[in-house]
């Protein structure tokens, strides 16, 4: 007879970690099977760290909802647990008269989204504040911030393990079959194939979670779930740049990202980036040649900074449902019932703001699960 497990949780991510966390606390039995050797390896990992507030996204959107309702509980979590954060505040500049009426969009689109500390600056009040930024107007967004995401992950594995989560690592989920009222999971690991049985299997698999998807027998093409590689670069400065500026700097959104941004880590580095570019195959090289394109992108805001003081740090890879050239896309965080499959939840798309976004989704990940169990 196959060992029965309650949840399964495909992926050790900041999303997996946290959703295990709340699914835990519920008593039941959790496994959590990650392909890699530990958790938070990828799109968790490699990000800017930051905090967002959720001026973005369009109204109502779980992108929204769930960025404006993760970033109160992530500094409530941080707070409580040190884990070491800065609210050190966000202003997006126009950088000529053509991008102020961007801004106005944004602080529109965030008091929309229930953002109500955005503040619109005219260039005299963003030099007061931020005296070496050259920009013509600013919306500054006082709660934005970033954290330490190493130790986020590193709680949240950690609180999950004390809550009686199993994980395992170094382990990739092959075979997902409905059988009755449970699914069948097949597992590969170093000492070859195993096949357990699930109630409930969760899929937190990032950059996977479409293949994972499709492995339960969910037509992707059809289901719109198919995911495209969003790569997204940084290179960072020499430490002349400390403490320059005071805030993360951003540019008017760019039609993949956010724009190359200015960031000044907890310790104090500072980085410009991420690009954003789709790629076929995820690799986490950085481009060397790419670095022209960081000056003039950051110059036209950061007036100080010279060419060899770049240097190629590090790059991500997002999850990303809209393709080149694509409208909006959301989260897709669904119980797929209405395809025909009771018991699996799909948590597909989960890019920025998602480590913001994370405790939240996790609660909302974690009701879905409460009533498959009433």
């Amino acid at each position: 007879m196959l060992a029965e497990i309650d949840v399964v949780i495909i992926g050790a991510g900041v999303i997996g970690l946290a959703t295990a966390c709340e699914i835990a606390q519920g008593k039941k039995e959790v496994f959590v099977f990650e392909k890699n050797r530990t958790f938070g390896l990828e799109t968790s990992s490699r990000n800017s760290e930051v905090i967002h507030a959720g001026i973005y996204h369009p109204e109502d959107s779980l992108k929204a909802k769930l960025c404006v309702e993760g970033k109160s509980l992530l500094y409530q979590l941080c707070d409580k647990h040190n884990i070491a954060y800065k609210m050190s505040g966000k202003i997006i500049v126009a950088a000529d008269e053509d991008e102020i009426s961007w801004l106005e969009k944004l602080y529109e689109q965030g008091r929309k989204n229930g953002v109500d500390d955005l503040v619109l600056l005219s260039r005299t009040e963003l030099k007061k504040l931020e005296p070496n930024i050259e920009a013509r107007a600013g919306l500054l967004s006082p709660s934005s911030g970033i954290l330490d995401s190493y130790t986020l992950l590193k709680f949240l594995y950690s609180e999950a393990r004390e809550k009686g989560v199993e994980f395992v690592f170094d382990t990739e989920v092959i075979g997902i079959e409905r059988v009755g009222a449970k699914y069948k999971v097949q597992i590969k690991d170093r000492d070859g194939i195993s096949v357990f049985v699930a109630y409930v299997v969760v899929n937190c698999a990032g950059l996977n979670s479409d293949m994972i998807a499709q492995l339960a027998g969910i037509d992707i093409a059809k289901a719109g779930y198919r995911l495209h590689y969003c790569k997204g670069e940084y290179f960072n400065l020499s430490s002349k740049y400390r403490n320059v500026v005071n805030r993360l700097i951003y540019p008017v959104p760019e039609q993949a990202g956010h724009g190359i941004h200015w960031r000044q880590g907890l310790d104090g580095s500072v980085l410009l980036g991420p690009s954003a570019y789709y790629v076929e195959a995820i690799d986490y090289v950085v481009d060397e040649t790419h670095k022209q394109y960081f000056y003039n992108s950051a110059k036209r805001f950061l007036p100080f900074i010279e060419l060899e003081d770049l240097a190629p740090e590090s790059a991500g890879i997002r999850p990303k449902l809209k393709g080149p050239g694509e409208g909006f896309r959301d989260f897709v965080i669904t119980h797929e019932e209405k395809a025909g499959f009771p018991g699996l939840v799909n948590l597909i798309g989960i890019e920025s703001p998602g480590l913001t976004a994370a405790p939240a989704i996790a609660r909302y990940v974690g009701r879905m699960v409460a009533e498959l169990f009433d």
